[in-house]
C-alpha cells in the first residue's frame, strides 16, 4: 500500500503551512492564537481519515480477473491477449492492471487504466511479441485499487497462471490452402530446375504421347491393347530426410532478430514441409545441445508438427561441435540409407574431425553439408576501404573466407556437396537443391 498523489499535496500542504506558522512570529509578524490548535486539528483529522481510509480499502474485496492467452504462439510475432475483470464494487472505480509478463516477450498498452462501473463486466487487451522460442508462464496479473477517499492506493498481485509455447513462425504453413507446393514455393523465391530424365517410381500406364520415349513404352501392355501404351513414372515418394542440426556455440551469432540457430531450424523446418507434401519422410537429429534429441523420420502431414514439438524449445549452447559422435550417433539410430543435412557453421579447423565424419556418414548415406556465412562477411568485402582499419578488416574478412573456402572446395573434392549461403537465403537456397536433386533422381 503507497500512498496516493492527493494524500501527499494535503501532507506537503499541512507541512507547509506549519513552515509558515513558525517562521512568521519570528519576522515579528502576529498570528491568531487560534491558528496553532487548528492546525493540529487538521492534522490528527487527516491522520485519522488516512487511517480509516487504509482499513476501508483493505476491506476491500479483489476483483476476479480471467486472461485469455493462445496457447501457441509464433516466434516474433505479435498476438493478442485478452484480459476480463469481474467485480462486485458497488461504485465506480479506476483501477490499474499490469500483466506479468514472461522476460522473454516485449509487450504493448500496458498497464492500462480501467474503468470498473457497478454491475458491469470489463474486458481490455494488450498485445505480447516472443522474442525466444520455448515453454513459457504467466504467474499472475497485478491490480492496484485506490481506496474509498483516494488516499491510497494497493498493489494485489492476483494468482493467474497460465502457459504458452513459442514455436518458430510457420502459422502460416497451417493456414495456407496451397493448390500446389510450387506456387506456394514460388512465392519464396525457390527456383525448380528443369528435370532430366524420368523418375524412379512407376506411377501408371497410359496411352502412348508426343515426347515420350521408346523406352517408356510397355510392349506388354502394347500387345494386348494393340496400341502403343507407354509406362508414367513420379519422383520416388519413399525416401528419408533427416536433419543433423549443430546446436553449439558458434551457431549463437545473429543475423538481424534470429540467431544463426533459428535461421537453420526454421530452414530445416521450411524443407521438412516441402519434403512432408512431397510423400517424403524427415526426420532430425541434434548435437552439441544440452539434451540430444532425435525424432526418427516419418511420413504424412501430421509429422511436422511431430518436429515442431520436438524443436520448439531448442536453443543453442555453448559446446563445441563433435562431428565425429554426432555421425556415431545417427550411425546407429539411423540404418536406413537417407539423404543427411548437415547444418552448421563451419571454419577452416574443422578439417581432420569434419573429415572423418562425413567420410563415415557418406558410406551409407547420401550427404549434404550445409554452412552458414554470416552476412556481416559480405558486408565487410563490400564495403569501401578508406582507412588503415578499413584495410584491415578487409583483409582479415578476405583472408576467413578464403581459408573457409577452401574447405569447401576439399569437402566438394571427396565427393561431399557443400552449400554455402547466407541464413537469410537458407531456406529457399536448401528446398531449391532438394528439388533439383529429387527430380534428377539423385536422392
Amino acid at each position: 500500500m503507497k500512498p496516493s498523489r492527493a494524500l501527499i499535496a494535503l501532507v506537503a500542504g499541512l507541512l507547509a503551512l506549519a513552515l509558515l506558522l513558525g517562521a512568521l512570529p519570528a519576522l515579528g509578524v502576529g498570528l491568531p492564537a487560534q491558528l496553532g490548535p487548528l492546525w493540529w486539528g487538521l492534522l490528527c483529522a487527516l491522520v485519522l481519515l488516512g487511517l480509516l481510509d487504509a482499513l476501508w480499502l483493505r476491506r476491500l474485496p479483489s476483483p476476479r480477473l480471467e486472461r485469455q492467452l493462445l496457447g501457441n504462439l509464433a516466434l516474433g510475432r505479435w498476438s493478442d491477449v485478452r484480459l476480463t475483470l469481474h467485480h462486485g464494487f458497488g461504485r465506480s472505480l479506476a483501477v490499474e492492471v499490469f500483466d506479468q509478463v514472461p522476460a522473454a516477450m516485449e509487450f504493448e498498452l500496458l498497464p492500462q487504466r480501467v474503468e470498473l462501473h457497478p454491475g458491469e463486466m470489463t474486458e481490455f487487451g494488450y498485445r505480447v511479441r516472443p522474442l525466444k522460442r520455448g515453454h513459457f508462464h504467466f504467474p499472475a496479473c497485478e491490480v492496484q485499487l485506490p481506496s474509498p477517499l483516494g488516499l491510497w492506493r494497493h498493489k494485489r498481485v492476483l494468482a493467474l497462471p497460465s502457459e504458452a509455447r513459442v514455436y518458430p513462425d510457420f502459422a502460416r504453413l497451417y493456414g495456407a490452402q496451397l493448390k500446389a507446393v510450387d506456387d506456394w514455393l514460388s512465392q519464396l523465391g525457390v527456383r525448380q530446375r528443369p528435370r532430366r530424365g524420368l523418375g524412379l517410381e512407376f506411377h501408371q500406364l497410359r496411352e502412348f504421347r508426343d515426347g515420350d520415349t521408346l523406352r517408356q513404352i510397355d510392349w506388354k501392355a502394347t500387345a494386348r491393347k494393340r496400341m502403343p501404351i507407354a509406362r508414367e513414372y513420379q519422383d520416388e515418394r519413399d525416401q528419408q530426410i533427416v536433419f543433423l542440426l549443430d546446436c553449439g556455440r558458434r551457431m549463437r551469432s545473429h543475423d538481424g532478430d534470429l540467431s544463426h540457430f533459428d535461421h537453420a531450424l526454421n530452414a530445416s523446418l521450411l524443407l521438412s514441409y516441402v519434403a512432408l507434401r512431397q510423400g517424403d519422410a524427415v526426420g532430425l537429429s541434434t548435437f552439441a545441445a544440452e539434451r540430444d534429441r532425435h525424432v526418427a523420420p516419418v511420413k504424412g502431414q501430421a509429422q511436422l508438427s511431430v518436429l515442431l514439438n520436438g524443436v520448439y524449445d531448442l536453443d543453442s549452447t555453448l559446446r563445441p561441435a563433435d562431428y565425429n559422435a554426432a555421425a556415431d550417433k545417427l550411425l546407429a539410430r539411423q540404418r536406413r540409407r537417407a539423404l543427411v543435412v548437415l547444418v552448421s557453421n563451419l571454419r577452416d579447423e574443422d578439417d581432420a574431425e569434419l573429415f572423418n565424419a562425413v567420410k563415415r556418414l557418406g558410406r551409407q548415406h547420401r550427404l549434404l553439408v550445409v554452412s552458414l556465412r554470416e552476412e556481416i562477411l559480405d558486408n565487410l568485402r563490400h564495403a569501401p576501404v578508406q582507412s588503415f582499419d578499413d584495410a584491415l578488416a578487409y583483409c582479415g574478412t578476405v583472408d576467413y573466407l578464403n581459408a573457409r573456402g577452401s574447405l569447401h572446395e576439399r569437402l566438394a573434392a571427396h565427393g561431399v556437396p557443400v552449400l554455402d549461403a547466407r541464413p537469410s537465403e537458407l531456406g529457399p537456397e536448401l528446398v531449391s537443391r532438394y528439388l533439383a536433386w529429387k527430380k534428377a533422381g539423385a536422392l
